[in-house]
């Protein structure tokens, strides 16, 4: 196992098996990620993203009452209080949102209790979303009187289509796990004893599979639901060129004649 030296003890990473896994270390605040949380994510996705022995990442929170909550308001007054700490602040929570989303690697969201707010807005940024039945889901801007921008709304439409993502800002209400399921909002609802080896069985299966592919499948996916005129679809492409001429797809075809499991090299 590899773990990652961070600045702050409220983020973890590690990386084992092929999965990197993140932690939001912060139990205590149901994972409210704090303004030293958020600079830390850059650096995690930036070593997940350049390393070898990781294939597929997974976000997780401490403890078992929360994903993550939310930002950590109750440090607000220290660090978000003048306007040339706003600008650092929100310079610091875009940069680490950017790093998760712009992810060429699978990223699964590992979710427990509270998904609220922020919290939510970072398991929309995961390619999957698994969640225990004990799943809370919400965003709560109505009911604080929050301005949401078009691209934290327009990514929750991608994936439950504008009638749900219109009746979870109308109401700022809690929805289950069950209901989150209904909406497409996550792959699936598993029993909270089943949480972490069903997430750790469902990435241990793409970390297995070919890389390449993998990459160009997640990089079709995102084009596709960009507006006509922003895909680049060419990238695309080459991606797709590259795995049938790559020393993968040759190991592909020998196992499945050998009849045994291809061992991957991502080249």
């Amino acid at each position: 196992m590899r773990q990652l030296q961070l600045q702050t003890d409220k983020m973890l990473a590690h990386v084992k098996d092929g999965v990197g896994w993140i932690t939001f270390n912060q139990p205590n605040k149901r994972n409210a990620v704090s303004f030293a949380m958020w600079q830390a994510i850059p650096q995690i996705i930036i070593d997940f993203a350049s390393s070898d022995d990781v294939r597929v990442v997974v976000m997780r929170g401490a403890g078992d009452k929360a994903f993550v909550s939310g930002a950590d308001i109750s440090e607000f007054e220290e660090v978000r209080n003048t306007p040339e700490q706003i600008v650092v602040y929100e310079k610091a929570t875009s940069a680490a949102n950017a790093a998760l989303i712009t992810l060429d690697k699978p990223l699964i969201a590992m979710i427990r209790g509270f998904c609220i707010g922020g919290g939510m807005a970072i398991a929309l940024s995961a390619d999957l979303r698994i969640t225990a039945d004990d799943g809370e889901f919400g965003v709560p801007a109505a009911k604080l009187g929050l301005g949401y921008g078009y691209g934290g709304i327009k990514e929750l439409m991608n994936i439950v289509g504008p009638s749900f993502a219109k009746e979870i800002f109308f109401t700022g209400g809690r929805f289950s796990a069950s209901d989150a399921e209904t909406m497409g909002l996550v792959n699936r609802v598993v029993p909270v004893d089943d949480l972490e080896s069903s997430v750790t069985a469902l990435a241990k299966t793409i970390a297995d599979n070919a890389p390449m592919t993998v990459k160009a499948a997640k990089a079709a996916v995102n084009e596709g639901t960009k507006n006509p005129d922003e895909r680049d679809l060419d990238s695309v492409a080459a991606m797709v060129e590259a795995c049938f001429n790559s020393e993968d797809y040759k190991e592909g075809r020998r196992s499945f004649m050998e009849k045994r499991k291809p061992q991957f090299q991502g080249r």
